[in-house]
């Protein structure tokens, strides 16, 4: 009997591969164009096979299904969770492309049992590119949100050529400015991110600003956190601020690190540094410190946002926790601790 060597699996995927239904690799549907449908109602370009990465209001992260652009909106209908963005509320559009695992944990699994070194060659079958399409917009309250979705190959340019046709209105996010306002206590300003001292794709700004506002709102003793331009004059000036400015990235490839093996771990991986400044009402700086986070291995390269927002909490968690022991001081009486 003889032995399959790890070429021959590898040619078994790529075969598979080949002749894999056009429609479970999430083939774009026609735009509807039916003469009963009122200009609203009519589809500019819809795409199957999305997967919502992350960022989009009442829609679960990773849940996958259809993404439509209307005049009335962009819409996704999921496996689990529906959600819409009104076409007067997007800011700005933007595509983009990586490579991902199509098989995840399993495949990188069976490529580690390839003999003869065929899982090497077997990670270059196994990854097969997608489109990245990242939609900024704001709520009713003027909040900033970006939501970033993974598409089938070259569908991210079929939106944008769809966009095109209906221009999006220009609109200045600002961060409100709260003034002869009482302060909300344990509230938080998170602020847009300043990117001018690097080039950063449009989908990592996004992914980093939503993880990040979601890990800051699980902060013990945090009571509320503001987005950026959201108009919360009612509600209280936010008692402390973070600024965000990064200084650094380079984006690597998961590819890469997937066929090198081991040494992937240290090959091509994708980092973010970043300055992080957190001020009170007053002005203070009750926070300063450089952030550094990387993605290794054979992690989505996007994966380096969750790093980022992670480090990010913790060090706000500190600076709340002091506060709070110094609140605690001054009502018995006694000086804060050092």
């Amino acid at each position: 009997m003889i032995k399959p060597t790890g070429v021959s699996l590898v040619v078994s995927f790529h075969a598979l591969f080949l002749f894999l239904p056009q429609a479970a690799l999430g083939a774009s549907a026609q735009p509807g164009t039916s003469p009963g449908l009122t200009q609203s109602q009519r589809v500019n370009w819809t795409s199957s096979g999305v997967q919502h990465v992350y960022g989009l209001p009442d829609a679960k992260p990773k849940d996958k299904g259809t993404l439509t652009l209307s005049a009335a909106g962009l819409s996704f209908a999921g496996k689990a969770s529906r959600s819409m963005i009104p076409r007067q509320s997007v800011v700005a559009v933007s595509a983009g492309n990586e490579r991902v695992e199509i098989w995840g944990m399993k495949g990188q699994v069976l490529r580690a049992v390839i003999p003869n070194g065929g899982g090497v060659a077997a990670a270059m079958v196994m990854h097969h590119r997608v489109d990245m399409l990242t939609v900024e917009f704001a709520d009713d309250h003027g909040g900033y949100h970006g939501a970033v979705f993974f598409l089938p190959a070259k569908e991210a340019t079929r939106a944008l050529e769809s966009f095109s046709t209906m221009p999006i209105v220009p609109r200045e996010l600002k961060s409100n400015v709260c003034q002869d306002g009482f302060v909300h206590p344990h509230s938080l300003l998170l602020a847009a991110p300043v990117w001018q001292q690097a080039e950063v794709p449009a989908a990592y700004r996004a992914l980093v600003y939503e993880q990040l506002f979601d890990r800051l709102r699980q902060v013990q003793g945090v009571d509320r956190v503001y987005r950026d331009g959201e108009a919360n004059a009612n509600q209280g000036c936010p008692e402390y601020t973070m600024q965000l400015s990064i200084n650094g990235f380079k984006e690597g490839s998961q590819v890469k690190r997937a066929v090198m093996g081991p040494a992937g771990f240290f090959v091509s991986t994708t980092q973010m540094k970043f300055d992080a400044t957190v001020t009170d009402a007053t002005g203070r700086v009750a926070m300063q410190e450089q952030i550094k986070a990387t993605t290794r291995g054979e992690t989505e390269s996007t994966n380096v946002a969750k790093n980022v927002a992670g480090k990010l909490a913790k060090s706000y968690s500190g600076v709340v926790k002091k506060a709070n022991e110094s609140e605690l001081a001054a009502s018995r009486g006694m000086a804060p601790k050092r």
